[in-house]
């Protein structure tokens, strides 16, 4: 757990995020209400191709980003207007449509070569010098160690480790976003056949950026570029500014989404972790009251090597081979 005095916030901080997120219900207005609603429905495989050659016809370059998994997750799904019925599928690949023009819009193809631009050596510093800067704030980002991915849970989903103590107190937002796509597009990449979506872990002892902005963008990124794709976040140990920040986001959060999240104490967090992680108590980290020293993979940035030649701190690459081996063994292990 962290030492750190926690911060409280002010009451112009508090007045103005609280504002500034109720404005926000605005600025989601196109956001799908129908995540989360139980049921699935047969899904032919004419029909799985069909999707497939309209995701190939409007997005040539990007379309195998989506697996049949996460397509027939899609497609299968209740109806919002009448959850007798499946989506039509006219409905699921206009949802398919969106995620993937959110993509286009959000620059995610090129994230990942921008944290190889980043870690040099390259000359496209002196010749593209804005592609630059955004390479540079996107690792600046990514350097932090506040945000990665370590090890499955039971059913073989990826875990995101969110550590609020490493975030600066006034981030850049853009930055963060983009740190937030590369590595989401990294867990979903490795996740193994079959895997649709992901859990999220934060330890809060130390509270998240209060900065409306970030906490607003972040949301829109998870719920335009990712749906479906959140199976369950949790946050422990809970804290007052914790508990206001999430008063404020979860009803901003569409359908079904916000009872993914769990608010929980430090004992009944080390449990949760427990029955949930692929190793059980074995795999809480010491951060969460366990035994598992992650910072050996993902210390503080002033503990962290340069990786390249470049500006890359964090062990990004590194941490996309674990998590490639750990499909490897939870595969082999069902099998």
């Amino acid at each position: 757990m962290s030492t750190e005095k926690t911060p409280t916030l002010t009451k112009e901080e508090s007045a103005e995020a609280e504002a500034a997120i109720k404005e926000a219900a605005n600025e989601i207005e196109n956001v799908d209400q129908d995540e989360g609603i139980e049921g699935t429905f047969k899904v032919t495989p004419e029909e799985l191709s069909l999707l497939r050659a309209g995701l190939a016809n409007e997005f040539p370059e990007d379309c195998d980003y989506l697996s049949d998994a996460y397509i027939l997750s899609v497609a299968s799904k209740p109806y919002s207007k009448d959850p007798k019925v499946r989506r039509p599928l006219e409905y699921s690949q206009e949802k398919l449509n969106q995620v993937m023009k959110w993509r286009q819009e959000s620059g995610a193809t090129e994230m990942e070569d921008l944290i190889r631009l980043a870690n040099g050596p390259s000359d496209e510093a002196s010749k593209d010098p804005e592609r630059y800067a955004k390479a540079k704030a996107l690792v600046t980002s990514l350097n932090t160690g506040s945000i990665y991915w370590h090890g499955l849970d039971k059913e073989g989903r990826p875990v995101m480790w969110i550590r609020t103590n490493r975030k600066p107190w006034y981030p850049d937002v853009v930055a963060e976003v983009h740190a937030l796509i590369v590595l989401a597009d990294a867990g979903i990449r490795c996740m193994p056949d079959g895997i649709t979506d992901f859990v999220c872990v934060c330890e809060t002892s130390y509270p998240p950026p209060p900065n409306p902005t970030f906490m607003i963008s972040m949301l829109k990124a998870l719920v335009r570029g990712y749906p479906d794709r959140l199976h369950f976040i949790m946050s422990a140990p809970i804290s007052s500014i914790v508990q206001f920040v999430m008063n404020l986001l979860l009803p901003l959060m569409p359908g079904r989404l916000a009872s993914k999240v769990s608010l929980l104490d430090a004992a009944k967090g080390k449990e949760k972790l427990s029955a949930m992680l692929l190793n059980g108590e074995d795999d809480i980290p010491t951060f969460m009251g366990g035994a598992k020293n992650h910072d050996d993979l993902y210390p503080e940035e002033s503990k962290c090597p340069n990786r390249g030649e470049g500006l890359l701190k964090f062990d990004y690459f590194g941490m996309v081979e674990r998590l490639e081996q750990a499909k490897k063994d939870f595969t082999k292990g069902k099998k």
